[in-house]
């Protein structure tokens, strides 16, 4: 093992804490190595090229790079350029499935196959959960809004994080603990009770946000910093609509969300990441973002996408 120690990137969400805390577990067990864990974000792949210079890295359910040692992903915008493309090649420290619906999985199917790993049982489990949430796979819009099961708990206290590196100390949590040992820290618990609270208040305050909902496709404007957001809002108040495209605020500006109702797809589907990739975003076929470089771009583009969707339901076969 090199003297340097192995940092693995992850993005900054559920399915991507689990995929930092397997891929660590794995990594020490199967390769040797004494992992770190670091977060990342859409807003640190600007200078994509020059990322990790002279380190060693791996990176999860996040962008590709060809100097990764280790890298898995799902998304299907994963490849920033056609060169990048090109330079993928599936191998023993490489793989990408756009089918999986999260990143957990493919990294324990990978295990196995090359790496004669065995996963505990709390590892199939937070896979199972990763499914449910990066996908929406949820039973019903009811548990997606107030699912009180453990990797719920965590998922919604994520949106309340304490600190910029708290997702890390969860990373952390998760290498030895399960979902619920997890659940049941009193950090968590803090922080889904104040998401709790901002859910409840999101709700509230997100009927006023929308500005059109015409067939079947709703536009929205939460750009406000004092607006809250809930990221089924839009389904729990309109069971009807296919599409919900909205702006957001971000720590680095604002963003696009665009997404489909897991509860009623539209028979003729449209796929979001690609269409947001057109816009220097991505995501996957049921949702995706992007980041205009300011409001008033982002509400012109919001209002683009929601007409885009719309001609698409309307198209003839």
């Amino acid at each position: 093992m090199s003297a340097e120690r192995l940092t693995i990137h992850y993005h900054r969400d559920f399915d991507g804490m689990v995929s930092a805390a397997v891929l660590a577990r794995i990594l020490r067990e199967r390769k040797g190595e004494d992992p770190r864990w670091s977060s990342i974000n859409y807003d640190q792949r600007s200078d994509w090229e020059h990322f990790g210079e002279g380190q060693r890295f791996a990176i999860v359910d996040f962008h590709f790079h060809p100097r990764a040692e280790y890298w898995f992903d799902h998304h299907p915008t994963t490849f920033l350029t056609p060169a990048l493309r090109e330079s993928y090649q599936p191998s023993e420290r490489w793989r990408w499935d756009e089918a999986s619906p999260s990143c957990p999985p493919l990294i324990l199917e990978h295990a196995r196959e090359h790496w004669d790993y065995a996963p505990e049982e709390r590892f199939v489990e937070m896979a199972v959960w990763s499914n449910v949430i990066d996908a929406a796979r949820f039973k019903d819009v009811e548990q997606a809004v107030f699912g009180d099961e453990p990797a719920l708990r965590i998922s919604r206290a994520l949106t309340a994080a304490p600190s910029p590196d708290w997702p890390d100390e969860l990373v952390t949590a998760m290498t030895t603990g399960s979902l619920e040992t997890v659940a049941r820290r009193s950090d968590v618990d803090k922080a889904f009770q104040r998401a709790a609270r901002n859910r409840d208040k999101a709700l509230e305050q997100f009927p006023p946000t929308v500005e059109s909902r015409r067939e079947r496709v709703l536009v929205y404007d939460a750009s406000s910093n004092s607006i809250r957001r809930e990221r089924f809002a839009a389904f729990y108040h309109y069971p009807d609509i296919h599409y919900a495209v909205g702006v957001i605020p971000t720590r680095a500006g604002f963003h696009i969300s665009a997404g489909e109702n897991p509860w009623n797809p539209p028979a003729r589907r449209v796929h979001i990441g690609e269409l947001m990739e057109s816009y220097g975003g991505g995501g996957h076929r049921a949702v995706g973002g992007a980041n205009p470089p300011d409001l008033q771009a982002a509400r012109k583009l919001a209002r683009e996408i929601g007409d885009k969707l719309r001609a698409a339901l309307n198209a003839t076969p």
